[in-house]
Protein backbone atom coordinates (compact mmCIF):
# COMPACT_ATOMS: atom_id res chain seq x y z
CA UNK A 1 0.00 0.00 0.00
CA UNK A 2 0.98 3.51 -0.36
CA UNK A 3 3.02 5.17 2.27
CA UNK A 4 3.23 9.40 2.04
CA UNK A 5 5.63 11.05 4.79
CA UNK A 6 3.83 12.25 7.40
CA UNK A 7 4.56 15.87 7.05
CA UNK A 8 7.62 16.98 8.92
CA UNK A 9 7.86 14.05 10.90
CA UNK A 10 10.09 11.14 9.85
CA UNK A 11 6.91 8.52 9.94
CA UNK A 12 5.79 7.18 6.73
CA UNK A 13 2.36 6.39 6.85
CA UNK A 14 0.16 3.98 4.38
CA UNK A 15 -2.75 6.39 2.94
CA UNK A 16 -5.35 4.37 5.18
CA UNK A 17 -5.18 3.70 8.88
CA UNK A 18 -7.18 1.71 11.08
CA UNK A 19 -9.52 3.97 13.30
CA UNK A 20 -9.90 2.44 17.22
CA UNK A 21 -13.28 4.11 17.63
CA UNK A 22 -15.52 1.99 16.54
CA UNK A 23 -14.09 -1.26 18.28
CA UNK A 24 -14.31 0.70 21.58
CA UNK A 25 -17.89 2.33 21.60
CA UNK A 26 -18.93 -0.99 20.23
CA UNK A 27 -17.84 -2.97 22.80
CA UNK A 28 -15.93 -5.62 20.41
CA UNK A 29 -15.16 -8.42 22.00
CA UNK A 30 -11.46 -9.27 22.41
CA UNK A 31 -10.85 -11.87 20.01
CA UNK A 32 -13.50 -9.90 16.89
CA UNK A 33 -11.08 -7.24 17.84
CA UNK A 34 -7.77 -9.16 17.65
CA UNK A 35 -8.91 -10.33 14.19
CA UNK A 36 -10.16 -6.58 13.04
CA UNK A 37 -6.49 -5.63 14.19
CA UNK A 38 -4.23 -7.79 12.77
CA UNK A 39 -6.40 -8.19 9.49
CA UNK A 40 -5.68 -4.26 9.24
CA UNK A 41 -1.70 -5.00 9.54
CA UNK A 42 -2.02 -8.10 7.08
CA UNK A 43 -3.40 -6.10 4.58
CA UNK A 44 -0.38 -3.41 5.00
CA UNK A 45 -2.04 -0.44 6.96
CA UNK A 46 1.03 0.48 9.58
CA UNK A 47 -0.67 3.41 11.90
CA UNK A 48 -3.56 3.16 14.40
CA UNK A 49 -5.09 5.60 15.50
CA UNK A 50 -7.39 5.60 19.26
CA UNK A 51 -8.14 7.96 22.57
CA UNK A 52 -8.49 7.31 25.66
CA UNK A 53 -12.28 8.39 25.61
CA UNK A 54 -13.00 5.44 22.53
CA UNK A 55 -13.95 3.10 25.83
CA UNK A 56 -11.86 -0.32 26.23
CA UNK A 57 -10.49 0.45 22.61
CA UNK A 58 -6.91 0.97 23.74
CA UNK A 59 -6.84 -2.14 25.99
CA UNK A 60 -8.59 -3.94 23.22
CA UNK A 61 -5.19 -2.61 20.67
CA UNK A 62 -2.93 -3.14 23.67
CA UNK A 63 -3.90 -6.66 24.14
CA UNK A 64 -4.40 -7.48 20.45
CA UNK A 65 -1.24 -6.26 18.70
CA UNK A 66 1.29 -5.11 21.07
CA UNK A 67 3.60 -8.45 20.47
CA UNK A 68 3.45 -7.14 16.89
CA UNK A 69 4.94 -3.23 17.99
CA UNK A 70 6.93 -2.51 15.27
CA UNK A 71 4.48 -3.43 12.35
CA UNK A 72 2.60 0.40 13.07
CA UNK A 73 2.90 3.62 14.08
CA UNK A 74 0.59 4.26 17.62
CA UNK A 75 -1.62 7.36 17.59
CA UNK A 76 -3.98 8.10 20.99
CA UNK A 77 -5.89 11.23 22.45
CA UNK A 78 -6.26 12.69 25.90
CA UNK A 79 -8.04 15.66 27.19
CA UNK A 80 -10.99 13.76 28.60
CA UNK A 81 -12.65 13.33 32.35
CA UNK A 82 -14.66 10.36 32.06
CA UNK A 83 -12.13 8.16 33.37
CA UNK A 84 -11.24 10.23 36.56
CA UNK A 85 -13.80 12.12 38.56
CA UNK A 86 -12.85 15.28 40.33
CA UNK A 87 -10.92 16.63 37.32
CA UNK A 88 -12.01 19.04 34.77
CA UNK A 89 -11.29 17.97 31.13
CA UNK A 90 -8.18 19.95 30.47
CA UNK A 91 -6.70 19.69 34.07
CA UNK A 92 -2.56 19.47 33.53
CA UNK A 93 -2.75 16.55 36.31
CA UNK A 94 -5.04 14.73 34.39
CA UNK A 95 -3.53 14.79 30.77
CA UNK A 96 -0.37 13.65 32.79
CA UNK A 97 -2.29 10.35 34.03
CA UNK A 98 -4.05 9.77 30.99
CA UNK A 99 -0.91 9.87 28.95
CA UNK A 100 0.83 7.39 32.02
CA UNK A 101 -2.99 4.70 30.84
CA UNK A 102 -2.69 5.13 27.65
CA UNK A 103 0.72 3.70 27.64
CA UNK A 104 -0.33 1.18 29.90
CA UNK A 105 -3.13 0.12 28.46
CA UNK A 106 -1.91 -0.26 24.98
CA UNK A 107 1.50 -2.04 26.57
CA UNK A 108 3.95 0.22 25.44
CA UNK A 109 6.75 2.18 26.12
CA UNK A 110 6.08 5.51 23.82
CA UNK A 111 4.18 6.68 21.66
CA UNK A 112 4.36 7.70 18.44
CA UNK A 113 1.90 11.18 18.30
CA UNK A 114 -0.28 12.37 20.87
CA UNK A 115 -3.15 14.24 20.07
CA UNK A 116 -4.67 16.95 21.85
CA UNK A 117 -8.63 15.95 21.37
CA UNK A 118 -10.92 18.51 20.77
CA UNK A 119 -9.72 21.14 22.91
CA UNK A 120 -11.06 24.42 22.79
CA UNK A 121 -9.28 27.29 21.04
CA UNK A 122 -9.56 29.53 24.16
CA UNK A 123 -7.85 26.65 26.04
CA UNK A 124 -5.48 25.85 23.64
CA UNK A 125 -4.32 29.91 23.84
CA UNK A 126 -3.57 29.88 27.88
CA UNK A 127 -0.62 27.43 26.30
CA UNK A 128 -0.78 25.34 29.36
CA UNK A 129 -2.38 22.19 27.75
CA UNK A 130 0.48 22.42 24.95
CA UNK A 131 3.28 22.49 27.45
CA UNK A 132 2.14 19.05 29.01
CA UNK A 133 2.45 17.28 25.51
CA UNK A 134 6.05 19.25 24.65
CA UNK A 135 7.32 17.37 28.37
CA UNK A 136 5.96 14.25 27.15
CA UNK A 137 7.99 14.88 24.05
CA UNK A 138 10.70 15.72 25.61
CA UNK A 139 10.81 12.93 27.72
CA UNK A 140 10.76 10.29 25.06
CA UNK A 141 6.97 9.26 26.09
CA UNK A 142 5.68 10.59 22.06
CA UNK A 143 7.35 10.99 19.70
CA UNK A 144 5.32 13.88 18.29
CA UNK A 145 2.74 16.09 19.29
CA UNK A 146 -0.37 16.76 17.46
CA UNK A 147 -4.19 18.36 17.55
CA UNK A 148 -7.30 16.75 16.82
CA UNK A 149 -10.26 19.21 15.71
CA UNK A 150 -11.96 21.25 13.23
CA UNK A 151 -12.80 24.97 12.36
CA UNK A 152 -11.23 28.19 14.01
CA UNK A 153 -9.51 26.04 17.18
CA UNK A 154 -7.88 23.77 14.27
CA UNK A 155 -7.20 27.12 12.46
CA UNK A 156 -5.20 28.16 15.97
CA UNK A 157 -3.31 25.20 16.42
CA UNK A 158 -1.85 25.10 12.74
CA UNK A 159 -1.19 29.00 13.14
CA UNK A 160 0.99 28.92 16.75
CA UNK A 161 3.16 26.34 15.36
CA UNK A 162 3.32 23.87 18.09
CA UNK A 163 2.01 20.85 16.46
CA UNK A 164 3.42 18.08 14.33
CA UNK A 165 0.11 16.94 13.11
CA UNK A 166 -3.44 17.79 12.57
CA UNK A 167 -6.38 15.55 12.65
CA UNK A 168 -9.85 16.88 11.25
CA UNK A 169 -12.86 15.88 8.81
CA UNK A 170 -12.73 15.70 5.33
CA UNK A 171 -15.52 13.83 2.89
CA UNK A 172 -17.92 14.34 0.61
CA UNK A 173 -20.02 15.81 2.76
CA UNK A 174 -17.42 18.01 5.32
CA UNK A 175 -15.26 19.79 3.15
CA UNK A 176 -14.74 23.34 5.07
CA UNK A 177 -11.44 22.36 6.42
CA UNK A 178 -10.19 22.41 2.72
CA UNK A 179 -10.95 26.25 2.23
CA UNK A 180 -8.52 27.50 4.73
CA UNK A 181 -7.07 24.70 7.24
CA UNK A 182 -5.99 22.58 4.75
CA UNK A 183 -3.79 24.83 3.21
CA UNK A 184 -2.54 26.17 6.33
CA UNK A 185 -1.34 23.06 7.74
CA UNK A 186 0.45 22.41 4.19
CA UNK A 187 2.34 25.94 4.63
CA UNK A 188 3.52 24.71 7.88
CA UNK A 189 4.28 20.84 6.65
CA UNK A 190 2.35 20.00 9.28
CA UNK A 191 1.12 15.72 9.05
CA UNK A 192 -2.48 15.73 7.67
CA UNK A 193 -5.11 12.88 9.36
CA UNK A 194 -8.36 12.49 8.00
CA UNK A 195 -10.79 11.57 10.63
CA UNK A 196 -14.25 10.30 9.08
CA UNK A 197 -13.17 10.05 5.65
CA UNK A 198 -16.19 7.82 4.67
CA UNK A 199 -18.84 10.40 5.73
CA UNK A 200 -19.96 7.86 8.41
CA UNK A 201 -21.26 5.69 5.69
CA UNK A 202 -24.71 7.39 5.69
CA UNK A 203 -25.74 6.31 2.17
CA UNK A 204 -26.51 2.85 3.89
CA UNK A 205 -29.50 4.44 5.28
CA UNK A 206 -32.75 4.45 3.45
CA UNK A 207 -33.98 6.79 6.21
CA UNK A 208 -32.70 9.46 8.22
CA UNK A 209 -31.79 8.27 11.03
CA UNK A 210 -31.98 8.62 14.74
CA UNK A 211 -28.64 8.80 15.67
CA UNK A 212 -27.91 12.34 15.62
CA UNK A 213 -24.18 11.73 15.23
CA UNK A 214 -25.13 10.67 11.30
CA UNK A 215 -27.96 13.08 11.39
CA UNK A 216 -25.92 16.43 9.80
CA UNK A 217 -24.00 14.32 7.12
CA UNK A 218 -26.80 12.04 5.87
CA UNK A 219 -28.85 15.40 5.57
CA UNK A 220 -25.87 16.91 3.78
CA UNK A 221 -25.82 13.74 1.34
CA UNK A 222 -29.74 14.58 0.53
CA UNK A 223 -28.66 17.97 -0.24
CA UNK A 224 -25.67 17.66 -2.29
CA UNK A 225 -27.22 14.86 -4.30
CA UNK A 226 -24.33 14.21 -6.23
CA UNK A 227 -24.56 12.06 -9.65
CA UNK A 228 -22.83 8.79 -8.79
CA UNK A 229 -25.51 8.44 -5.80
CA UNK A 230 -27.46 6.26 -7.74
CA UNK A 231 -24.95 3.42 -8.29
CA UNK A 232 -25.12 2.37 -4.98
CA UNK A 233 -23.23 1.55 -2.31
CA UNK A 234 -19.56 0.10 -3.18
CA UNK A 235 -19.65 2.70 -5.59
CA UNK A 236 -20.13 5.38 -2.70
CA UNK A 237 -17.52 3.89 -0.40
CA UNK A 238 -14.68 4.27 -3.52
CA UNK A 239 -16.05 7.55 -4.37
CA UNK A 240 -15.72 8.86 -0.51
CA UNK A 241 -12.37 7.05 -0.03
CA UNK A 242 -11.08 8.07 -3.28
CA UNK A 243 -11.90 11.23 -2.61
CA UNK A 244 -10.36 11.51 0.25
CA UNK A 245 -7.28 10.50 -0.35
CA UNK A 246 -7.20 12.76 -3.52
CA UNK A 247 -7.04 16.05 -1.08
CA UNK A 248 -3.87 18.00 -1.45
CA UNK A 249 -2.32 17.75 1.64
CA UNK A 250 -4.05 14.95 3.55
CA UNK A 251 -1.11 11.87 3.99
CA UNK A 252 -3.84 9.42 5.86
CA UNK A 253 -7.35 8.45 6.18
CA UNK A 254 -8.39 6.22 9.70
CA UNK A 255 -11.48 3.76 9.17
CA UNK A 256 -13.16 1.65 11.45
CA UNK A 257 -14.79 -1.39 10.68
CA UNK A 258 -16.33 -4.60 12.68
CA UNK A 259 -15.84 -6.74 9.54
CA UNK A 260 -12.21 -8.12 9.63
CA UNK A 261 -12.32 -9.04 5.62
CA UNK A 262 -13.06 -4.93 4.97
CA UNK A 263 -9.69 -4.42 5.06
CA UNK A 264 -8.21 -5.96 2.17
CA UNK A 265 -11.12 -4.43 0.19
CA UNK A 266 -10.30 -1.19 1.50
CA UNK A 267 -6.92 -1.37 0.42
CA UNK A 268 -8.00 -2.60 -2.78
CA UNK A 269 -9.87 0.55 -3.31
CA UNK A 270 -6.67 2.66 -2.18
CA UNK A 271 -4.66 1.05 -4.83
CA UNK A 272 -7.01 2.11 -7.28
CA UNK A 273 -5.26 5.84 -6.95
CA UNK A 274 -6.77 8.90 -6.40
CA UNK A 275 -9.52 10.07 -8.41
CA UNK A 276 -9.24 11.80 -12.07
CA UNK A 277 -9.02 15.27 -12.10
CA UNK A 278 -12.55 15.97 -13.80
CA UNK A 279 -14.22 13.58 -11.13
CA UNK A 280 -12.28 15.18 -8.08
CA UNK A 281 -13.30 18.85 -9.59
CA UNK A 282 -16.57 17.42 -10.04
CA UNK A 283 -16.85 16.81 -6.23
CA UNK A 284 -15.56 20.07 -5.31
CA UNK A 285 -17.97 21.73 -8.05
CA UNK A 286 -21.18 20.30 -6.11
CA UNK A 287 -20.19 21.31 -2.84
CA UNK A 288 -19.29 24.81 -3.23
CA UNK A 289 -22.45 25.36 -5.51
CA UNK A 290 -24.96 23.44 -2.64
CA UNK A 291 -23.00 23.80 0.96
CA UNK A 292 -24.38 26.64 3.72
CA UNK A 293 -22.65 28.60 5.18
CA UNK A 294 -23.06 26.57 8.65
CA UNK A 295 -21.31 23.68 6.77
CA UNK A 296 -18.79 23.96 9.32
CA UNK A 297 -15.97 20.52 10.02
CA UNK A 298 -18.53 17.73 12.18
CA UNK A 299 -16.04 17.81 15.65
Amino acid sequence: MEKRQLGKTDMHVTALGYGGAEIGFQDKEAELAGALLNAALDAGLNMIDTAECYKESETLIGNAVSHRRKDYYLFTKCGHAWAESGLESWDLTLLERSLERSLSRLKTDYLDLIQLHSCSEEMLRKGEVIEVLQKAKTSGKVRYIGYSGDNQAAKYAIECGAFDTLQTSVNLFDQSAMDENLPLARQKKMGVIVKRPIGNVVWLHSERPENDYVQVYWDRMKELNYPFATEGAATMAEAALRFTLSVPGVHTAIVGTSNPERWAQNAELVERGILPDADYDAIRSRWKSVAKADWSGQV
